[in-house]
């Protein structure tokens, strides 16, 4: 096993830890390890709440999750001789939930969750069909998940990172918090928000001089979205045998990782779409010197992914294209022909007696593919998603017979206090 560089103990809360990580991003946030290229190591993770969402049949874990603590990331790790400019390279050699903790109360030890969360609190893709916060619970057996609140339904997970990258430089930062704010400026009540802006009181900034957590958790940057330094990408792909290559810019790249998930369908669409869970990642670290420009790689990660992934043969698809559900046209707006196609799955789901809820919560753990079909032909773009049919327990395919009757057990918890 490769030394672990950041050692979790599941007894202990993330900040009360021998070594501390951070839950936002800047160049001043000092690294916690040196690594050199060419070497193996492993970090642990624990799941973006630290514990706040339970192994129980409610959701109001969910309705009150504290969005302004995540993420909660293992690292920054230095690379030795890591320079701006530079190309790093991280291979993905293993990733998987808390190794040897099979039952415990933290995700990650023998199971996980996915949350719908409620449009006050996050929202999600169908946000303005789904307002409500719901949950789901899915047990590990191996490498598959069940749930009890999404009955007849198994399948393998694709176990990877949802949150990987390295430190802005204070010139990178400064360009995010200006765009950023400049967006919310344009509706700054909107719920939800159009992107979150920096906020010190909840900042985690690791290492740094706790005197100095204020001004620098007022600068640094949310870790919720994805950005020029890769970061919250939530890509299913990235799995166990993956190769990414990440712009450098500052000096020791400040390498950070967290946000593992079980399994995740395309677009995680409910926002806490993905199975979530703490476990570990063994990475191998190297360097392109000069790679971004060498390369043209100056904005965002490029990646092989791995090569170990589910073997779905079948798939049941579902098209949507880019028409509001009110009938208005829009002019190839991708964004909303996934929706519809998401719906259309939600829709077709529900004739199985899944509820809307179950079934948009599936579409969000399992690993469902999501394509961009036709972006040219004016005025509608069309965009499907593809659902493995063998992870149902029944014939989820159209016949003459009609659809299964699941029976649907005690259903995906909804937060009683929801609106």
């Amino acid at each position: 096993m490769p030394q672990n560089m950041f050692p979790l103990d599941s007894s202990r809360k993330f900040e009360d830890q021998q070594q501390l990580g951070h839950n936002r991003w800047h160049p001043e946030v000092p690294p916690i390890a040196t690594v050199k290229p060419g070497d193996s190591f492993r970090v642990d993770c624990r799941e973006w709440f630290d514990g706040a969402i339970v192994n129980d049949d409610s959701a109001e874990d969910i309705l009150n999750a504290p969005l302004l603590t995540v993420h909660k990331l293992s690292g920054p790790f230095a690379v030795e001789g890591a320079q701006p400019g530079d190309l790093l390279i991280v291979d993905i050699l293993d990733v998987g939930p808390i190794p040897q903790e099979d039952s415990g109360p933290l995700a990650g030890q023998g199971w996980g969750y996915t949350g719908i969360f409620a449009k006050n609190n996050g929202g999600a893709f169908l946000t303005d069909q789904f307002p409500d916060a719901y949950k789901a619970v899915w047990d590990f057996k191996g490498q598959v998940a069940t749930s009890r609140h999404i009955p007849e339904v198994s399948y393998e997970g694709l176990i990877h990172p949802g949150l990987m990258g390295t430190a802005p430089s204070a010139e990178l930062l400064a360009k995010w918090n200006k765009r950023e704010g400049d967006l919310i400026a344009t509706d700054p009540n909107r719920v939800p928000p159009l992107a979150l802006p920096p906020e010190a009181d909840h900042a985690v900034l690791g290492g740094l001089d706790r005197g100095e957590w204020q001004r620098v958790g007022s600068e640094a940057a949310r870790t919720a979205p994805p950005r020029e330094n890769g970061g919250n990408q939530d890509i299913k792909n990235l799995s166990k045998g993956s190769r990414i290559f990440y712009p450098v810019f500052v000096d020791g790249a400040n390498l950070s990782v967290g946000d593992l998930h079980f399994s995740q369908g395309d677009g995680e669409i409910t926002f806490c779409g993905a199975i979530e869970m703490g476990g570990f990642i063994d990475l191998h670290v190297d360097l392109i010197k000069g790679g971004m420009d060498t390369y043209g790689v100056h904005e965002n990660a490029i990646f092989m992914p791995g090569r170990v992934e589910p073997q779905f043969s079948e798939w049941l698809a579902f098209s949507g294209t880019s028409v509001t559900l009110d009938g208005e046209q829009r002019y190839l707006d991708s964004h909303l022909s996934y929706q519809r196609a998401c719906l259309h799955a939600i829709d077709y789901l529900v004739k199985f007696g899944y509820s809307p809820e179950q079934a948009y919560l599936l579409l969000g753990a399992a690993p469902i593919e999501g394509r961009l079909s036709g972006v040219v032909d004016i005025p509608n773009s069309c965009s499907t998603v593809y659902l493995p049919t063998a992870m149902f327990e029944f014939d989820v395919r159209p016949s003459s017979a009609g659809p299964h009757q699941i029976d649907p057990g005690i259903g995906a918890p909804r937060a009683a206090n929801a609106a």
